[in-house]
């Protein structure tokens, strides 16, 4: 229970900060943007379900590696924090809400349990153009089932 409390409250605490970082004018995205915004979350999820941490850290922004500063600690953070993202039974891309200062992806997961979780992956996109997670805070879905 205490692990799950200070888990949310992180991610609550990173959706903040990512927020804030950048200023209050919204991106102008293309469905370029769009495509790989989506391609580095379900290439993590695949990372995670490898259980392969050096590839799901590389997708994380360089302030969340800064922040957990090996791969071995972001995946067991993750392991423990965020188990319907690791381990997932169904995933479906929701609304890209483009109308703050970085992209938030909104994803409907079914957890291992069969919660129903909505997860928010804050992006950031990076000098080279590259777009890497710099957050995700999970929400009980009012849906039951996908």
């Amino acid at each position: 229970m205490v692990r799950a409390l200070l888990a949310s409250g992180l991610a609550v605490l990173l959706l903040a900060q990512a927020a804030g970082a950048h200023g209050d004018e919204a991106m102008a995205l293309t469905e370029a943007d769009r495509g790989a915004i989506r391609a580095v979350i379900e290439a993590q999820m695949a990372a995670f379900r490898a259980d392969d941490g050096v590839a799901a850290f590389q997708f994380a922004s360089p302030s969340i590696q800064r922040q957990f500063g090996t791969p071995a600690d972001f995946l067991a953070m993750v392991r423990t924090g965020y188990l319907p993202v690791y381990r997932p039974r169904e995933v479906r891309f929701g609304e890209l809400l483009e109308d703050r200062p970085e992209p938030v992806q909104t994803v409907l997961l079914v957890g291992p349990g069969l919660e129903v979780v909505t997860a928010l992956y804050v992006m950031e996109k990076q000098a080279d153009g590259a777009w890497r997670i710099d957050g995700c805070v999970l929400r009980q879905s009012p849906d039951r089932a996908l």
